[in-house]
């Protein structure tokens, strides 16, 4: 952490935060001490669904910042898995453009590759070198950050004046964070080390020095409720006799979908409930401590005089799923459990208890952070748009987008498993009782449609049958029915065309509605060229 009052000279980042900062916008003149744009705080969770209510450990959020402001109900992310899914939200691209393909270096998680392509254009670095805000992040970044083939800690990705970055992926205990480059090591003793709170501690005191002269914009990555789930000592007897919804979707056979759904046991077994009903609750009990950083971040915003003047937007970066279609934990699917998100965004000009059905996805989120800090996001190659028009009452449905892209590669061994022969190679995510989450041919593209006259998905996989699923959403809301069979092949030829022009969009092109060229002849097999699995 750093102090509150004055810098310790050892320290360059207080130096950073005390002495660069410490100005106002060059390009506002004097006018700067008496005018500032908006401030932004982005609170991201991990692996936080809505389906399965996920929301409902978080009371407190959900009235500083739901209420006080707006909820999307249609809010979906690019990929449901953290990194790719992470990337989106820095870089604006779908993971067709960004290139980050799952939450290995091979992949392009944190790579060199993704250093020196897109690491430097995204919105953070704009918003600090071209829009004049100072920038602090802390928590987990990329999943691969902190590698040693990858810069180590010592690596401090553009646009941070502040980094507070967490080595690899969630942890609650015993981790090491890069302090501006330098690691800090973190052991197991709660009043210190408990990475939620760490985290809110770090970022009351960046309010407290950080300057009163610029914009800031603040990203608070927390580690819940993300594996290994372990709460704060105050809150592991909490929801004791909590168990993960019973929904209609809940421990049934998917029976017409993918081959990998259709491999879980039904009914899964009394140990595999027992398991993810713990798991539930341990998550919901790690999301306590998120609640009670949300209110520390709004009631200091609110002392210093600065919540009116500040956007504060709370999402996550993939929902989750626990039984459902018998699966027995993960994300990693395109179903509604894993691509729909908590979205809820409060500040300047956003009217309280709204609620909106227009579709966005996190890579909306760059470009309308950019549009608050009054940047063009015209001169980007960003694939999202920005929705401050829709937060502000500025934008009705018939002029907003109805689709949207969702895309996920999938990973596989390349060796059987020795505890599931029967399975053979290709798959990965694997439970005792050889349930796998996944396989190199769960490899999807989704147009998620939301729109006045239709609520629909579109899927089509990367496989030998180059399967197809498709759910009308509003009459069966828990994806049990596949009605791809049952459909006119005039839709299907629709839908195929426009899943190939989104997977080839990029910048501006992504944002427009797809039109149907009425000679397209269907063929999935055009969606993955030259590749045979």
């Amino acid at each position: 952490m750093f102090p509150t009052r004055r810098c310790r000279p050892t320290l360059s980042s207080c130096l950073l935060i005390c002495v660069t900062l410490w100005r106002s916008d060059p390009s506002s003149g004097a006018s700067a001490t008496f005018y500032r744009k908006p401030n932004v705080v982005l609170i991201l969770t991990d692996d936080l669904d809505i389906a399965l209510g996920g929301l409902n450990p978080l009371p407190k959020t959900k009235k500083l910042i739901g209420d006080a402001g707006i909820s999307f109900r249609n809010a979906f992310v690019a990929s449901p898995l953290c990194c790719p899914s992470r990337a989106s939200i820095l870089t604006g691209k779908y993971p067709h453009n960004h290139h980050v393909i799952n939450n290995t270096l091979e992949g392009n998680c944190s790579s060199k590759a993704w250093q020196k392509s897109e690491e430097a254009h995204t919105f953070p670095a704009l918003m600090r070198d071209s829009a004049g805000y100072q920038t602090f992040f802390a928590g987990k970044y990329l999943n691969q950050y902190g590698h040693s083939d990858a810069g180590g800690v010592e690596h401090v990705p553009p646009g941070w004046n502040y980094w507070v970055g967490l080595e690899k992926n969630s942890k609650y205990y015993n981790y090491t964070l890069s302090i501006n480059g330098k690691a800090k090591t973190h052991g197991a003793d709660y009043s210190k080390d408990y990475l939620t709170d760490v985290l809110a501690n770090m970022s009351l005191d960046f309010l407290q020095v950080k300057s009163s002269f610029q914009p800031f914009f603040m990203m608070v990555s927390t580690p819940a409720p993300h594996s290994p789930w372990t709460a704060a000592p105050q809150y592991q007897g909490s929801f004791n006799t909590t168990k993960a919804p019973r929904d209609p979707n809940f421990n049934v056979h998917g029976k017409d979908k993918h081959w990998l759904i259709r491999q879980a046991k039904t009914p899964m077994s009394n140990a595999s409930v027992q398991f993810l009903d713990d798991a539930f609750r341990k998550r919901w009990r790690t999301l306590l401590s998120v609640d009670d950083l949300v209110e520390k971040i709004v009631k200091r915003l609110e002392v210093r005089g600065e919540l009116d003047n500040t956007y504060i937007f709370f999402t996550s970066d993939n929902g989750y799923h626990m039984g459902q279609f018998s699966l027995p934990l993960d994300k990693r699917q395109l179903y509604e459990f894993d691509i729909r998100v908590p979205l809820m965004v409060r500040g300047p000009n956003i009217k309280p208890n709204q609620t909106s059905q227009m579709l966005v996805a996190n890579v909306d989120l760059g470009p309308t952070i950019l549009d608050i800090a009054g940047y063009n996001v015209n001169k980007t190659q960003m694939d999202g748009m920005s929705f401050l028009p829709v937060m502000e009452g500025k934008m009705n449905s018939s002029s907003w987008r109805t689709d949207i892209l969702v895309e996920y590669e999938g990973e596989g061994s390349n060796v059987s498993d020795p505890a599931c022969p029967l399975l053979g190679p290709g798959v990965s995510e694997c439970f005792p009782d050889c349930v796998c989450e996944d396989s190199y041919n769960n490899t999807y593209a989704c147009v998620r449609t939301v729109a006045p006259s239709a609520n629909l998905q579109y899927c089509e996989f990367d496989d030998n049958q180059v399967f197809v699923e498709v759910y009308n959403v509003t009459a069966d809301p828990y994806q049990l029915t596949n009605i791809a069979a049952s459909i006119g092949q005039d839709f299907l030829e629709k839908m195929n065309h426009r899943v190939m022009m989104l997977q080839s969009c990029s910048g501006q092109s992504c944002r427009t509605p797809g039109v149907y060229d009425p000679r397209y002849t269907f063929d999935p097999r055009h969606m993955f060229p030259g590749v045979d699995r």
